[in-house]
C-alpha cells in the first residue's frame, strides 16, 4: 500500500529552486530532494532526478546534462520542470491510482510574473494534476509555522529560500505589506564564488561554496573562528589547488546579500500600520526557509532591527507543510466569513 488510499489527494509543494519539498497531511513530508534533473543531450531521456542528479552537477560527460530548472524562485526550464514534478509524485503514488486524482497547491514568489505563473501552473498540470492552486510562499510559510494568521493581529515573516527571500507582515488572513527580491542561498554561494576567484584567484563550484556556507558561514562574529580546507582550480596556472579559508572572511564575502536582505526587513518594518507593528514587537519576526539557516543571521536580524527573531524548528519544511494545511484551512476561513456575510445581510 503507497502514502494514498483514496481518490483524492491534496498535496502541499515547495518547488524550490535549490530543493522541492511535497507534504501530504496526516503523512508529513514525503519528498525532500534536490530540484535538479539530468537528462541526455538531444533525446532530453531522463537519467536521474533529485539527490542522484545533484551529484552529477559539473560532474557529467559531454552527452549528458544536469540542470536545475528553477532559478530564482521560477521556472526557467519548463520541460524539465514537468518531468521533475512528475517523477517525485509517481515516487510516491502508487501506479494504479488515477493522476486526475490529485489536487496540488503550490507555494510561489509574490514577485513572480503572470508569465511565470501561468508556466508553473502548467507544468504542474501536465506532471498529472488534476487542479493547481497557488499560494503566496509567506502565507504558505507562516501557516506551516504554527502562525495563527487569521486572527486580527500582526505577524511578521521572513522566508529566505534558494532563488527569492519574501518578507510580509500578516493579519488576519491576508498579506498587509509584503517584499519579495531575488535574492536567497544562492546568492549566498554565488558570493562566495566571487570572492574566493577575486582574493585568492580560486575557481570554485556552486556545489563547494554552498559546503563552505553550510559549515563555516556566518552572518555576524561567532566566539570562535572557524577554518576550512577549500579546493578549486588555480585560475592563472589552470593547475589543481588548495586554500584555507576562515569564517571571518566567508562573512566578508557574504556581506552583500545579506545587508540586502535586511535593509528589505527594515523597508517591510518602516511601511507597517503602527498598530500591527507593536504586535510584531511583542511578537517577533518569525524567519523560515533554508537561507536562513545562516548561523547568527537571526542574531544580526534582530541587532539591526531592534525586533526579537525567532527561528522555526524546521525551516525547510514551512512552506510545503503550509501550502498542504491551506487546503482545510481557508476552506474554513470562507465558511466562516459567509456566516458573516450572512449577518450583515
Amino acid at each position: 500500500m503507497g502514502f494514498f488510499d483514496s481518490f483524492s489527494t491534496d498535496i502541499g509543494i515547495d518547488l524550490g529552486t535549490c530543493n522541492t519539498l511535497i507534504y501530504v497531511k496526516d503523512k508529513g513530508i514525503v519528498i525532500d530532494e534536490p530540484s535538479v534533473i539530468a537528462v541526455e543531450r538531444g533525446t532530453k531521456k531522463i537519467v536521474a532526478v533529485g539527490a542522484e542528479a545533484k551529484r552529477m552537477l559539473d560532474r557529467t560527460p559531454g552527452s549528458i546534462i544536469a540542470i536545475r530548472p528553477l532559478a530564482d524562485g521560477v521556472i526557467a526550464d519548463i520541460d524539465s520542470t514537468e518531468k521533475m514534478i512528475k517523477y517525485f509524485i509517481q515516487k510516491i503514488i502508487p501506479r494504479h491510482q488515477l493522476f486526475k486524482s490529485i489536487r496540488m497547491k503550490i507555494g510561489i514568489p509574490s514577485v513572480v510574473t503572470d508569465v511565470e505563473r501561468r508556466a508553473l501552473i502548467e507544468a504542474a498540470l501536465k506532471a498529472g494534476a488534476k487542479e493547481v492552486e497557488v499560494i503566496a510562499e509567506s502565507l504558505a510559510a507562516a501557516i506551516g509555522a504554527k502562525i495563527p494568521i487569521y486572527e486580527p493581529a500582526g505577524h511578521m515573516i521572513c522566508d529566505i529560500g534558494g532563488g527569492t527571500t519574501e518578507v510580509s507582515v500578516i493579519s488576519l488572513g491576508g498579506m498587509v505589506v509584503t517584499h519579495s527580491i531575488r535574492i536567497g542561498g544562492d546568492k549566498f554561494d554565488e558570493a562566495i564564488v566571487k570572492h574566493v576567484r577575486n582574493i585568492h584567484n580560486l575557481i570554485i563550484g556552486q556545489p563547494a561554496a554552498e559546503r563552505l556556507k553550510i559549515q563555516i558561514g556566518n552572518a555576524a562574529p561567532e566566539k570562535t573562528i572557524e577554518k576550512m580546507e577549500l579546493k578549486g582550480t588555480d585560475a592563472i596556472t589552470g593547475l589543481p589547488r588548495r586554500i584555507e579559508i576562515d569564517s571571518v572572511e566567508v562573512r566578508e564575502a557574504l556581506k552583500e546579500p545579506v545587508n540586502k536582505i535586511v535593509e528589505e526587513i527594515k523597508a517591510v518594518l518602516s511601511e507597517t500600520p503602527p498598530e500591527l507593528a507593536s504586535d510584531i514587537i511583542e511578537r517577533g519576526i518569525v524567519m523560515t526557509g533554508g537561507g536562513s539557516m545562516l548561523k547568527e543571521l537571526p542574531r544580526l536580524i534582530s541587532k539591526e532591527t531592534t525586533v526579537p527573531v525567532i527561528l522555526v524548528e524546521k525551516p525547510l519544511e514551512c512552506v510545503a507543510m503550509g501550502a498542504g494545511e491551506a487546503f482545510g484551512l481557508f476552506k474554513n476561513m470562507s465558511s466562516e466569513r459567509s456566516i458573516y456575510d450572512s449577518l450583515n445581510e
